[in-house]
């Protein structure tokens, strides 16, 4: 008898396991793949932003600030060889990390498939036979898998989903991606810093909903300028069928072209079709999504559930909290009790975007007198040494109390840079947060101050110059 049975083994079955084996309750962790560390570790987060930076590399991005001034030979005939080199290498070792973390933990580890008997016990089926297991709380982590729409003949070479992307053998000269989400946005600007062909492909007339406005225009100038990706947005596709050894694609608005590979990515399904939840009186909702409260307790109340399985935010960061909250109202251990009120939002395309807190639209719907304040990287001497002139940071703050509501920030190392902002946030910081700092010279950083003098320009209040 266990106290604690995880299923799954991705941010949020390892973290749950670990924060409940921390607290020295007795753990099992099952796993039907053969590897650890679920989708983020093997088909999701960590190979597509290990792409993107071996794409970075390969395609001599990183060196546009080079380029007029030194003759530079890039590497034009790149292989699929070389794209996964480094993936494979920094998948192993999050792999072996995973592993080491569960052995210093004292996590007892059953490879197999897992289905619900009862309330309270388990089975597991693996080549070595079957088990039952019994515990007093569940945690359900077993993630999410591609959207497969029957209507799409997947042969997952020339017809791919964000998983099997990642097996192919040859790199294409033209790729279409079906659907314009983060996982569209990310994989067209891998593909195109390489010299790729790419079409982005979407039914919704506007990209990446959820982010400020201007942020997202930054992103579709530099993917279509920069790296030339070819938008068809307010159009779906109305057929995708094999033409010889390439793909044609025919869109519902009578356009038609041909590509050596198509990437379908329209949406994901909740992993919980095997799991027999109705033998445990689990409830889902839609795709699978299992139903949770605020405390990521299902409506048995000793099963709970956290990540992709649960639906949005489906982000490995999120996932791996969500687990942690899980298990501290399973075992009442007095820890952490909630989520941080805000959450980080990253996107890993060319150029990164990163979001925190209220855009512009948010400001306005909620009826709130805002302002805002911007930061170019072109007027940054750390923007300008590293070739970045289309960065910006952008400040959401309020009018009245100059309190920071959110900060947005499009170009290199956004992702880092997002975390400065939060942690303002998170101390209900205003703009004389940024204008107090001193910060180093020449950073990136440093746009918060100017982003800060910027808004407080918009105000006419004082000091208008930025000196």
């Amino acid at each position: 008898m266990f106290d604690l049975i995880v299923i799954g083994s991705g941010p949020a079955g390892e973290k749950g396991a670990a924060q409940a084996a921390y607290f020295g309750k007795r753990v099992a962790l099952i796993e039907r793949e053969s590897v650890l560390g679920g989708a983020s570790t093997n088909t999701g987060t960590i190979p597509s932003k290990t792409l993107r930076e071996s794409a970075l590399h390969l395609s001599g991005f990183r060196q546009r600030g080079f380029r007029d001034a030194v003759e530079l030979t890039m590497k034009t005939d790149i292989t699929v060889a070389d794209f996964m080199y480094r993936k494979q290498l920094v998948v192993e070792r999050e792999r072996m990390r995973i592993e080491d973390n569960l052995f210093r933990h004292h996590i007892e580890r059953f490879p197999g498939s897992a289905r619900f008997l009862s309330p309270k016990s388990i089975e597991v089926v693996s080549a070595t036979g079957r088990q039952v297991l019994e515990a007093d709380v569940f945690l359900i982590a077993t993630g999410s898998s591609p959207h497969r729409p029957s209507h799409v003949p997947f042969d997952d070479e020339h017809i791919c989903d964000s998983d099997t992307i990642l097996r192919m053998t040859s790199m294409p000269k033209s790729l279409a991606i079906v659907g314009a989400g983060v996982i569209g946005c990310e994989y067209a600007s891998i593909f195109a810093a390489l010299g790729v062909e790419v079409h982005l492909i979407d039914g919704r007339t506007t990209l990446l909903g959820n982010v400020d406005r201007e942020i997202v225009r930054v992103l579709l100038g530099e993917m279509q300028q920069r790296l030339g990706v070819t938008l068809h947005l307010g159009v779906d596709v109305d057929l995708i069928e094999h033409s010889g050894d390439a793909i044609a694609l025919t869109l519902k608005d009578g356009s038609a072209f041909v590509a050596d590979k198509v990437l379908y990515a329209a949406g994901r399904d909740s992993n919980t079709a095997d799991l027999g939840l109705e033998a445990a009186g689990v409830a889902t909702g839609k795709r699978g999504v299992i139903l949770v409260d605020e405390n990521y307790q299902t409506n048995v109340p000793h099963i709970y559930a956290a990540g992709d399985v649960i639906g949005f935010p489906a982000l490995a960061s999120t996932s791996m909290e969500q687990a942690r909250v899980a298990m501290v109202q399973a075992f009442d251990l007095k820890y952490k009790q909630r989520l941080g009120k805000l959450l980080p939002y990253a996107i890993y395309t060319i150029p990164e975007l990163a979001t925190v807190g209220m855009t512009e639209d948010d400001a306005r719907q909620n009826g709130i007198a805002y302002g805002t304040g911007r930061g170019s990287f072109r007027n940054n001497a750390r923007g300008q040494i590293i070739g970045d002139t289309k960065g910006l940071l952008k400040i959401v703050f309020e009018k009245a109390t100059l309190k920071i509501l959110g900060v947005h920030i499009v170009g290199e190392n956004a992702s880092e840079l997002l975390h400065i902002g939060l942690m303002a946030m998170h101390f209900d910081a205003t703009l004389n947060a940024f204008i107090d700092c001193v910060f180093n010279f020449p950073t990136l950083g440093e746009a918060y101050k100017y982003a800060a003098y910027d808004g407080l320009g918009s105000l006419a209040l004082k000091p208008k110059m930025k000196t």
